[in-house]
């Protein structure tokens, strides 16, 4: 019998937190772990102590409603900060925060998203002003706000702290688009969106209480803060957090924490799981009991077949199952989930003809052979979320065997763009004959028995000579014909060029391999992308370095392809020996 939701009735997050650190004073509600070792942990009375503190200042230098750029290294900071500015009337903006290493990447897109919120102040950490103080400078934007340190906060100013007038209605945070196909855009969602959000995560994940999380992914990102952070709050339960750098530096880390807390909800990209599987050891692998992870969620890349396998393969010996994988789909303009799967089965999947799905026809066939293509179904929808498939061009519903955009509908759906009126309309008000507004994903998929199985981006779509290539699929293909191609770091896109649509692949390369040629290396990747394909590349960009991602770690393909055109890409020159 599924237990009392005792947040069922909190109409904002402020109402949530409240009565958590009510319900629970003592409870851990989340710890963060720097190598390894708890560096810091709130119980949900602290936090809710702390988020008052830091609402009492910001109600002292701002007004509700105005932004506030949370700008905060990995960590609780930011969790106390978020909670601080929803607790003041505040509206959040997290970012990606600038780093001395990474400044040419992340300046740009922080001076970008400050023009663009029209922020009144910044909550940071005194660790991160140290790093930031000398770049203010170079984003005069920032320089003129006013700053805010929480982790200088008197504690007493929480008695100062005024109830907001806020309510379903009211924005909470701007989640900034990752960027992935534009211009990153703040997607307005609300308490409402998000209160909504987590009940459909509870229901379609069967979550209660005791499902504790354990996770790697930036907070500033929606998978991250409204996966780890707020679904365990909406839930009553305790969250353990590492950094995402730490992760990459050392994926064992993510699992054994997983191991260490019991925790049974955990996951991210798909790429996640590959890196596990060839960056874990044998060793580590003796360390670790995968036996009480219930949810391995894997989202916002396309899910591979072959992943998943190659996951349960290795780790079965820690006692990972199968059908503990739950694949789903969402998106920031959806606040998050949109779809899942049914938890505890086994991933739903289809072998689909390869040539019918270049026609944007879904043919189904009872087995995989070299013609086909196993498609993993990102679920299905849950509570009321309204997803059907339309044709772009004509807004009308496709027929079951069409692949057709995404649309979705219901109360996670956010309220639009920031200050994009035109852009808002344009996304969020698709309309159907008998039903509307939906939002228009730009994502390309289609329904079978209820199961969503997500194909591609509308935008990234190759058409050439009359057949549509997906992106992800070609950049698979190149990753694997070489073992010198860096997985995760293919491209591939089209050019005009003599009136006709060619196809070109950029690949990063590890250059620390013995022996190696680019011309094979090249040659290599044209081979395989024919074989597979039955398309000519038309050119291929080796490069030394990685291929241009989002702050999530998305590849950018529309930056990657005015990178060739501009010709800025290095190219590969080898070490001499």
């Amino acid at each position: 019998m599924r237990l009392a939701d005792p947040a069922a009735d909190c109409t904002t997050l402020v109402e949530l937190l409240s009565l958590r650190g009510q319900l629970h004073p003592e409870r851990p509600a989340y710890t963060f772990l720097e190598d390894g070792k708890e560096s810091a942990r709130y119980s949900y009375s602290e936090l809710d102590r702390k988020a008052r503190t830091i609402a009492a200042a910001l109600q002292q230098i701002s007004q509700p409603g105005e932004r506030v750029v949370l700008l905060f290294p990995p960590g609780l900071d930011f969790i106390a900060a978020f909670f601080g500015c929803l607790y003041s009337g505040a509206v959040a903006v997290p970012v990606y925060p600038p780093m001395p290493a990474t400044l040419s990447k992340s300046l740009p897109r922080l001076s970008a998203l400050v023009k663009d919120a029209g922020p009144t102040a910044v909550l940071t950490s005194s660790l991160m002003m140290a790093v930031t103080e000398p770049l203010i400078d170079l984003v005069p934007d920032l320089k003129v706000l006013r700053w805010l340190t929480v982790d200088d906060i008197d504690t007493q100013a929480a008695a100062r702290w005024r109830q907001p007038d806020i309510g379903t209605e009211t924005l909470a945070f701007l989640q900034y688009t990752s960027g992935s196909t534009t211009a990153p855009r703040g997607v307005m969602v609300s308490h409402g969106n998000l209160l909504h959000n987590e009940r459909v995560a509870r229901r379609a994940m069967n979550h209660d209480e005791e499902s504790t999380f354990a996770g790697w992914l930036p907070l500033y990102h929606d998978m991250g803060l409204i996966g780890n952070v707020l679904q365990p709050l909406y839930l009553g339960t305790h969250s353990v957090l590492i950094s995402p750098l730490s992760f990459l530096q050392n994926p064992y880390r993510w699992l054994e924490a997983i191991t260490r807390y019991g925790a049974r909800t955990s996951g991210g990209p798909n790429f996640a799981y590959d890196l596990c599987v060839r960056k874990i050891t044998p060793e580590q692998k003796a360390e670790l009991d995968l036996s009480g992870w219930r949810i391995a969620f894997n989202g916002a890349e396309p899910v591979r077949a072959e992943t998943l396998q190659r996951f349960s393969d290795a780790f079965a010996g820690c006692g990972f199952r199968p059908e503990t994988f739950y694949p789903c789909y969402g998106l920031a303009e959806a606040t998050l989930i949109v779809s899942g799967a049914r938890a505890g089965d086994l991933p739903v999947t289809a072998e689909v003809e390869r040539d019918a799905l270049e026609r944007n026809q879904v043919v189904i066939r009872d087995a995989p052979d070299e013609g086909t293509r196993t498609l993993v179904s990102s679920g299905r929808t849950w509570l009321d979320v309204d997803v059907r498939i339309v044709d772009p061009a004509t807004c009308l519903e496709t027929n079951p065997e069409s692949i057709g955009e995404i649309w979705v509908a219901g109360p996670s759906v956010a309220r639009g763009y920031w200050n994009l009126p035109e852009e808002t309309a344009a996304t969020f008000g698709g309309h159907l004959r008998d039903s509307g507004p939906y939002l228009r994903t730009g994502d390309l998929g289609f329904l079978i028995d209820g199961e969503l199985f997500v194909t591609g981006r509308l935008k990234d779509t190759i058409i050439i000579a009359g057949r549509n290539l997906y992106p992800h699929d070609l950049e698979l293909t190149a990753e694997r014909s070489h073992p010198a191609v860096r997985p995760g770091n293919c491209v591939a896109f089209s050019i005009e060029s003599g009136g006709e649509e060619r196809l070109i692949i950029v690949a990063a390369v590890d250059t620390r391999q013995d022996g190696l040629d680019p011309a094979q290396l090249a040659r290599a990747i044209r081979r395989g992308v024919a074989e597979q394909h039955a398309v000519r590349v038309h050119d291929i960009a080796l490069i030394p370095h990685g291929v241009p991602k989002t702050t999530s770690g998305k590849l950018q393909r529309r930056a990657s392809r005015a990178d060739y055109l501009a010709g800025a890409f290095e190219p590969l020159r080898l070490p001499r020996g």
